[in-house]
């Protein structure tokens, strides 16, 4: 009986109490329905350029953030590029410490508004997920989660600013204002040294700017993540071309002593296809910037862009969704995508597909444009498409399209944007011959430090990959750094 009354107050015995209680309580938690997103009505949101997520409300977070059961080797954090302890996060959500929950997203992340909002965790985090890889249910809703904390902080102005190590005079700079060098300057900005950011454009914030129209990531959201930046120490130079407007070289003399390349993909690809020169032939990279930065479909602008009744765009991705839904905006009566491939195979996010189709965008898949007709005054008005069918897979694992003799069509247009990928900017490439790029025009870097031939020189987001999400080049921005300041510690 003393053995029995002995075991039953042990410690061991207790955990096992604890831990049965926590199973029993996370089998109520795996019955919780996932919370929907709140949407901004289709016919309402497409007159104008309101956000369509309008997020989740307290009631809704709480009770979704309750279905996370504190899994004993969280996976989610393992898919996330930047490694947010996602349980704590959401744990700290259910008990109603909203702005605790937003301090630990800050502590990894850089930009907790925007990633909660374009980041793909339907193939990272939530991909990971206990629900997803054992249940094989609907996945805690960790990206709506993460915007809810981080609206919540920005609406509260209660907003935290991460800590920062005393300065250690040590200058680096940051070229390019995207998700990787925004991300990059705040991790170098924590441990002490003085970041300085050279933009090309008159904007920061690069592709969350000007790739990324407002009805899904509006720019007063980006400008508050970058304020942060700012009370954290990084500097903003806007309009400095480097390896144009100054060198490597020349910003050496200043005193800067490494460097982070974070200037993306901006350069578009077109198809080669005949006529593909015509007027009111664009690609995407062209078309949103004109729209989103520039402010070129308004009437008083000095830079317009038509985007016509019937606007054709080609791709897609979530690029080509964007395109075709801003034209949708703009006006225009037809607004087509036109892929070459099935809807299984587009890359673009199910959320943007299933809102492009609420907002009455049509749908040519295993279709593919040849050739391209104009007017008299040499404007686009026609595109002859061609039916594919799908074959063996080719080299990205996808089914190759076909085309099919006899199927081509001729479509009526105004305005066709082309949104078939884009290639790295060659600025830098080109400004530092001794740097080594690989046959696609993109940096080489060691895959661990993000170490170019140069060693004073860090790469990483599109400039790198070549094209790729929010996410994975703020996860370059963040391994960049940890590199960088092992590199300068031991130089």
């Amino acid at each position: 009986m003393e053995d029995r009354d002995s075991y039953l107050k042990s410690e061991r015995a207790q955990q096992w109490r604890e831990d049965l209680r926590k199973k029993l309580k996370n089998k109520e938690r795996t019955q919780l329905a996932r919370v929907k997103m709140n949407e901004v009505d289709a016919h309402e949101r497409i007159q104008s350029y309101v956000e369509v997520n309008s997020g989740l409300n307290v009631e809704q977070a709480q009770k979704e953030a309750s279905r996370c059961i504190d899994c004993a080797n969280p996976t989610c954090i393992t898919g996330c590029p930047v490694e947010i302890n996602i349980p704590k996060f959401i744990k700290r959500i259910e008990q109603g410490e909203f702005l605790e929950a937003a301090k630990v997203l800050k502590e990894t992340s850089t930009l907790p508004a925007v990633c909660g909002r374009v980041c793909p965790q339907e193939k990272q985090c939530e991909a990971q997920c206990f629900y997803t890889q054992k249940l094989k249910k609907e996945p805690v809703a960790i990206g709506h989660l993460e915007r809810f904390a981080a609206d919540y902080e920005r609406e509260s102005g209660q907003i935290s600013i991460p800590e920062t190590k005393e300065k250690n005079g040590i200058q680096v700079a940051c070229i390019g204002s995207g998700p990787a060098g925004l991300t990059f300057a705040g991790e170098m900005a924590k441990k002490g040294y003085d970041v300085t950011v050279f933009e090309a454009l008159h904007e920061i914030g690069g592709v969350l700017k000007y790739g990324i129209p407002e009805f899904r990531l509006p720019n007063n959201i980006v400008d508050v993540e970058i304020d942060a930046l700012k009370k954290m120490g990084v500097k903003f130079e806007t309009n400095f071309i480097v390896g144009k407007t100054a060198t490597i070289e020349d910003l050496k003399e200043e005193g800067f002593r490494a460097f982070f390349t974070g200037s993306g993909a901006g350069l578009p690809r077109f198809m080669g296809i005949p006529g593909e020169n015509y007027i009111g032939i664009l690609s995407s990279n062209e078309y949103l910037t004109r729209i989103n930065l520039m402010h070129a479909a308004e009437q008083d602008t000095d830079t317009p862009v038509v985007s016509g009744k019937k606007v054709m765009v080609i791709g897609g991705g979530n690029t080509a969704m964007d395109s075709v839904r801003t034209a949708k905006r703009l006006g225009a009566e037809r607004a087509m995508i036109v892929y070459r491939r099935s809807m299984a195979e587009m890359p673009a996010r199910v959320e943007e597909i299933e809102h492009a189709k609420e907002e009455g965008i049509e749908f040519m898949t295993l279709t593919n444009p040849i050739e391209y007709f104009a007017d008299d005054n040499g404007r686009v008005n026609k595109v002859r498409v061609q039916k594919m069918e799908l074959r063996e897979p080719d080299a990205s694992g996808r089914r190759r399209p076909i085309p099919i003799e006899g199927s081509e069509e001729i479509i009526e247009v105004e305005t066709v944007v082309v949104s078939v990928g884009v290639s790295p900017n060659p600025i830098i490439p080109d400004s530092l011959p001794e740097l080594k790029t690989t046959k696609w025009g993109t940096i080489e870097v060691d895959q661990d430090k993000l170490q170019s031939s140069i060693p004073e020189m860090f790469a990483g987001g599109d400039i790198v990959r070549g094209g790729a999400t929010v996410i994975l080049a703020m996860g370059d921005g963040r391994r960049a750094a940890q590199s960088m300041d092992e590199y300068l510690k031991n130089k």
